[in-house]
């Protein structure tokens, strides 16, 4: 990932933080056949290596999990986005000389696959995910709550993905490179927004 210094994100708290918040990854291998990519929710285990180790699973059908990968996989993580007009800098008035832009929060992660299909490790990363996903909820649904020859069926159909990570980019695209004028201007155009996503950009702004 293209990640010019003022942009760039070495904090390894937010680094976690942003691959906890996005709930869903883009999941891509290079292979024999091309580039191949699937959405997927993973979860990051901090405590198993310098960067943590990414867990979560595709359907067996996939041919993603079928196919060896060249080299390392990367997982892609975003935060929160924004498009931003030139209309909120006050600069635009001064000299006309600014373009649009995007502001974003990304983290990518690179690291060696492992995808494996023991029904134990399965079942392990599949009860992570699903607490992770459900213990905010009033009455958290697990896996026990459903027929164990139910649940050991869908098993069969999944394949477990396994990726330590041995290197990780971090990117904060907030608006750092213009004047301090020009950043209140764009906190204050999307703080207005009817957007969420807007709104959230706007609090991640430097001023």
């Amino acid at each position: 990932m293209y990640t010019p210094p003022a942009f760039r994100d070495d904090d390894k708290a937010s680094l976690v933080s942003t691959i906890r918040a996005a709930r869903l990854a883009n999941f891509v291998t290079a292979t024999a056949d091309g580039l191949l990519g699937t959405p997927l929710p993973l979860f990051l285990d901090n405590t198993e290596g310098e960067f943590g180790v990414l867990y979560g699973h595709l359907a067996k059908a996939n041919p993603q999990c079928r196919t060896s990968p060249i080299g390392d996989a990367l997982a892609i993580f975003m935060g929160p986005d924004a498009y931003v007009t030139p209309s909120w800098y006050p600069t635009k008035q001064e000299t006309g000389k600014v373009v649009p832009t995007w502001n974003y929060v990304a983290v990518h992660a690179y690291g060696p696959v492992e995808f494996f299909d023991d029904a134990n490790r399965l079942r392990a990363v599949v009860d992570r995910l699903t607490s992770l996903h459900e213990k905010d909820r009033a009455s958290p649904w697990t896996s026990s709550d459903a027929p164990e020859d139910f649940i050991q069926a869908q098993l069969r159909g999944i394949v477990g993905l396994r990726m330590p990570v041995t290197r990780i980019d971090g990117k904060r695209k907030m608006s750092q490179n213009r004047n301090a004028a020009d950043r209140d201007g764009v906190v204050r155009g999307l703080a207005g927004s009817e957007r969420d996503s807007d709104r959230a950009v706007a609090t991640l702004i430097p001023l």
